[in-house]
């Protein structure tokens, strides 16, 4: 779509006779719009005609359709094509490759001629999408490989999604979200789609990726194994049984009760060594400055007799 000429474009894709139906809002000067082959497009010109003196519509030099108070004059398309004054719609069927071009409205609000309004738009008539073949392939570590094809459809524009979401490079190997042709990584999982556009048609298709996992285990016979493995190995690491749970759980309450109790009485013989250490300091000293007073009293007995 393009933004500057402020297009609305609504897609209704029903099987209606006259194919795919696109609308277009041209009340802006310089309005892009596009018609799918085979189909309809509706074409807002103006938003009440009923009121207006009188206008024209010219394709290209040639002038398809001319109103008076509210009065068809001529209508060169009108085995294919209806205008509805109300809300200024003009409606072409049966859209072929001659029906592009420009269009112009040229608007007269009196009978002088003089007050005057014109503005154009350019219609691009498109071949829809009609289907999209998805081709994938599952690689050995995992990767999926994709391809990307559709059928009919003028100017296909491509685009990858996963969960409705857009690829993103961290998802791929190689291509892109844009790219007809990808590789997706063994690690994405989910619902891969395709979607093929143009401005007046859209399909999708998808598929499910590869959906490997990732194993890791010892085998009952002694192999280790590392490596992605498809849906159909996930249960060749052995998984604990139902019954085994409920011990296993045991265990490890038991193993941290074990651990907890073994730093308590750590911490307590080391506290009561601690003390051990520090009471036998005290009586050393005490010892020794008894000897001390014993030694003195002695020298002062030994005086005293002299």
């Amino acid at each position: 779509m393009d933004a500057v000429c402020g297009l609305l474009l609504l897609l209704l894709l029903h099987g209606t006779s006259h194919g795919v139906e696109t609308f277009c809002d041209g009340r802006q000067n310089g309005t892009k719009c596009y018609g799918a082959l085979g189909g309809t497009v509706v074409l807002r010109l103006m938003d009440d005609a009923s009121k207006i003196f009188s206008y024209q519509w010219i394709f290209n030099t040639t002038t398809i359709l001319r109103l008076r108070n509210n009065m068809i004059l001529s209508n060169l398309i009108e085995k294919r094509s209806s205008f509805s004054p109300s809300n200024g719609t003009f409606r072409i069927n049966d859209l072929s490759r001659n029906d592009g071009g420009e269009y112009t409205l040229e608007v007269y609000k009196d009978n002088s001629g003089t007050n005057q309004e014109k503005r154009t738009l350019q219609l691009t008539i498109q071949a829809p999408v009609s289907s999209v073949l998805l081709v994938s392939e599952c690689l050995s570590q995992g990767e999926m490989k994709a391809s990307c094809s559709s059928e009919g459809g003028d100017s296909p524009q491509y685009r990858w999604t996963l969960g409705g979401r857009t690829l993103t490079q961290t998802q791929l190997l190689s291509g892109n979200s844009e790219s007809q042709n990808i590789t997706v990584k063994q690690d994405v999982s989910g619902e891969l789609v395709c979607s093929v556009r143009n401005d007046v048609s859209v399909v999708r298709k998808e598929k499910q990726t590869c959906g490997f996992t990732f194993l890791q285990c010892t085998l009952s016979n002694g192999t280790y194994i590392s490596n992605w493995f498809p849906p159909a190995y996930e249960t060749l690491c052995p998984q604990p049984t139902p019954e085994a749970l409920p011990l296993l759980y045991c265990g490890l309450r038991a193993a941290v009760v074990f651990l907890i109790l073994t730093g308590i009485f750590v911490y307590f013989a080391c506290k009561k060594n601690d003390l051990k250490k520090a009471e036998g300091s005290a009586v050393h000293e005490v010892t020794e400055y008894e000897n001390d007073s014993v030694v003195m009293l002695e020298m002062r007995s030994s005086a005293s007799r002299l």
